[in-house]
């Protein structure tokens, strides 16, 4: 059985205003060190992960370093963690997206399964890379406890397949910083015992 526990990177700038930050490299803020050195410290408490595994961008990178610091289990960096492609709204704000290309910007949020990003990738993409890495991390962990550090849209992909939901119920999770969501996978049983949970932040 292996205990899946998927979190997400910490605090950047570009989440407050909202922005669209994809495959930008941004570096933790104090916050988000601050952050990734609690959930690091709450892993190690109570699970011994065998692997940690990561989004190539830097803010995945350190915050699974965090981890690897204070468990001691190796970590890696998986293309199937890599974020949404966002295109040319890339480092742009919503406030700017929603004034250029209202249309769009609102079909984004109605209805996310039938966007793709100008120039860039859709929910369709993003399902397929986070498929790929899930199925890489069962075959490689089959009873063992792992670590995945992700972005917001990668942890919700992952987390809609693991739910067997569609990609239109993209925008009934929240995944917040350095958030842990805990999965028991077996065969084909999967059993959700955590989703966004930031306790270990408070």
């Amino acid at each position: 059985m292996t205990r899946l526990l998927l979190t997400r990177h910490g605090h950047v700038d570009g989440i407050k205003p909202a922005g669209f930050r994809g495959r930008a490299e941004l570096a933790l803020t104090s916050t988000g060190l601050a952050q990734a050195e609690a959930l690091a410290q709450r892993i190690a408490r109570q699970w011994k992960p065998v692997a940690i595994y990561t989004s190539g961008l830097q803010r995945c990178v350190v915050t699974g370093a965090r981890i690897a610091g204070a468990t001691g289990a190796p970590a890696s960096a998986m293309d199937g963690l890599m974020d949404l492609d966002y295109g040319g709204w890339q480092m742009r704000t919503h406030d700017e997206v929603r004034a250029e290309a209202p249309d769009a910007f609102k079909l984004w949020h109605v209805a996310p399964h039938l966007m793709r990003f100008p120039q860039g990738e859709s929910l369709q993409d993003l399902l397929a890379r986070t498929a790929d890495g899930l199925r890489t991390v069962l075959a490689r962990h089959p009873a063992d406890p792992v670590v995945m550090v992700g972005h917001d849209s990668v942890n919700r992909a992952l987390l809609l397949q693991l739910l067997d939901q569609p990609l239109a119920a993209y925008w009934k999770l929240a995944q917040d910083p350095c958030c842990l969501n805990e999965v028991l996978i077996e065969g084909d049983k999967v059993q959700i015992l955590r989703v966004n949970d930031t306790s270990h932040l408070s």
